[in-house]
Parts: C-alpha cells; structure tokens; sequence
C-alpha cells in the first residue's frame, strides 16, 4: 500500500515538476531567443542599408 502511496507522490511531484518549473523556464528561453534573432535582424538590416547608401 505504501508503494502505490508513494508511487502516485512521485507522479504528482513529476507533473509538478514539468508544468511548474520546466516548461515555464523553456517558454521564457524560447521568449528570449525571438527578442534576440529579432534584435539581430534589425542590426542586419540596418548595417545592409547603411552599406548600400554608403557607395
């Protein structure tokens, strides 16, 4: 009985685990990457144009 009562804990505290802490960290990283690839594509655009105006 005891087995089957710690087993189910161990689920809980799984599933706690994975939507709690987890997936939160890896939504806030993925978060992060598309503000970074969005800031580097302004840096690309902006030095392009910059070195298309300077010729």
């Amino acid at each position: 009985m005891s087995r089957t009562v710690m087993a189910v804990l161990g689920v809980i505290l799984a599933l706690y685990v994975v939507f709690g802490l987890v997936l939160p960290a890896l939504f806030g990283l993925l978060k992060f990457l598309v503000v970074l690839a969005l800031v580097a594509f302004v840096v690309v655009a902006v030095v392009t144009v910059a070195g298309k105006f300077a010729k």
